[in-house]
């Protein structure tokens, strides 16, 4: 199914993206974790947003998600590991592929530093998704850094494949294929020349034509790499619309104050530019 608007956070300034979005009959999509993994959930107490004092974040969070499924906004939790901006959106979550006519990002702030030579072969040997970009190394040596709780899977699935894996991490995962070669190191180097030619790992070289690197979240700069950012935050006008036309972005990944009512409000701000954007898209752009 093509929505409308796909929202990629489930945080306070994606789920009021969703509401308002809803509020303007569009059909939504929103991509995120649990709300119960929400970092606002871990909060104690908060009490500075107006009309709702001394409640704690989960009791927000709780709130905000159940509103944004009553308004009728479908949400899928997962990660957003490929994008592809053509006629639209696509997204890959886990196996499952969506579309959508526009996009409002709304991830919060995802901190990761790169390894050395990690953007310099991007798309040269080193990818963030293996159902992605699997298939051109079958038969091929490949290295998976694993920094995410799915990463066992996606490396026996390359195995399934016809690949070649070695599986890296600072610590073996409890659920990866006692088949699969493991090497525990910390301090990770992608070398290459033309394209990448191994992983150095705490200073020992992997022969390799492929890296897997599967973190717990992908920056949005890396979804789409055409994003501008300012000072390390996503660059957006005042209708938070970004150098990219059909996305948007609202809340923590346009920058400080990182505040739940500063969220909300560019989230509905988003929300309504999006709505605008579609309206003037003829209409066999818009969701099916």
């Amino acid at each position: 199914m093509r929505y409308d608007i796909v929202i990629l956070g489930s945080g306070p300034a994606g789920l009021s993206a969703a509401v308002a979005a809803r509020g303007r009959n569009k059909s939504v999509l929103v991509v995120g974790n649990r709300w119960q993994d929400s970092p606002l959930a871990r909060a104690e107490c908060v009490d500075n947003y107006l009309g709702l004092p001394s409640m704690t974040g989960a009791e927000l969070m709780e709130r905000f998600t159940r509103h944004a499924e009553e308004s009728g906004a479908n949400l899928v939790t997962g990660k957003v590991i490929s994008l592809m901006a053509w006629e639209g959106f696509h997204l890959t979550v886990g196996n499952e592929l969506y579309e959508g006519s526009s996009l409002i990002l709304a991830p919060g702030v995802v901190r990761q530093a790169k390894y050395p030579g990690e953007v310099e072969y991007l798309g040269r040997g080193v990818s963030y998704c293996a159902t992605c970009d699997g298939m051109l190394y079958r038969g091929r040596p490949v290295v998976v850094a694993g920094r995410s709780k799915e990463a066992p899977r996606d490396a026996a699935y390359l195995k399934e494949l016809g690949c070649q894996v070695v599986y890296v991490a600072a610590q073996r995962p409890e659920y990866l294929d006692p088949a699969i070669p493991f090497v525990q190191a910390n301090r990770l180097e992608v070398e290459g020349e033309q394209t990448v030619t191994g992983l150095r790992a705490d200073g020992a070289l992997l022969p390799c034509s492929g890296i897997f690197i599967l973190r717990e979240a992908v920056a949005p700069t890396d979804l789409l790499p055409g994003l501008e950012t300012e000072n390390g935050a996503i660059r957006v006008d005042r209708r938070m619309a970004t150098s990219i036309p059909g996305v948007f972005a609202a809340g923590d990944c346009t920058g400080e104050p990182l505040q739940v009512s500063k969220a909300v409000g560019e989230g509905l701000t988003a929300a309504l530019s999006a709505a605008e954007y579609l309206d003037q898209l003829p209409k066999k752009d818009t969701a099916e």
